[in-house]
């Protein structure tokens, strides 16, 4: 493990606090991630939005209990699809458009951790990754309206 690509990759500076506190510093790291997130169900969430347990699904919702607890975080598909709509409305949205929303779920969030565990298909890199050239926002062009 690079130690520099672990402080890049986890937007601090490992690399110092590993050279002032040695294995500590990593282990505190790591400890401090898995008790922020750990094998809580609400934890469940983090995995069951952007991890591909299906080919070609990118994003999943989730439609359980917990979504009560958790301010309807689960309505993920929704959320995408209307960024701007209110939490607390987002239940809404699914029941008035029901046929957009007929896509694979998840009603358990222990389940997503229980399979994200277990699957040897499923791991930290089931995940798309978008090229360059697809994360770009075209110019404008002589054609774009202005809108007053």
């Amino acid at each position: 493990l690079n130690v520099t690509e672990l402080g890049r990759s986890s937007g601090i500076n490992a690399e110092y606090g590993y050279q002032i506190s040695g294995g500590w510093a990593l282990a505190y790291l790591a400890g401090g991630t898995l008790l922020g997130m750990g094998l809580h169900p609400m934890a469940g969430h983090f995995i069951s939005e952007h991890y591909t347990f299906i080919k070609g699904q990118e994003t999943y919702s989730y439609y359980g209990p917990l979504n009560y607890l958790a301010w309807n975080v689960g309505y993920h598909n929704e959320h995408h699809d209307f960024p701007y709509v209110s939490w607390s409305r987002l239940p809404k949205v699914r029941e008035i458009a029901p046929e957009y929303y007929q896509m694979p779920h998840y009603d358990s969030w222990s389940g997503v951790i229980y399979k994200y565990i277990t699957d040897p298909e499923i791991g930290p890199y089931s995940r798309i990754k978008r090229g360059v050239a697809e994360q770009k926002v075209p110019a404008a062009t002589s054609e774009t309206k202005k809108v007053e």
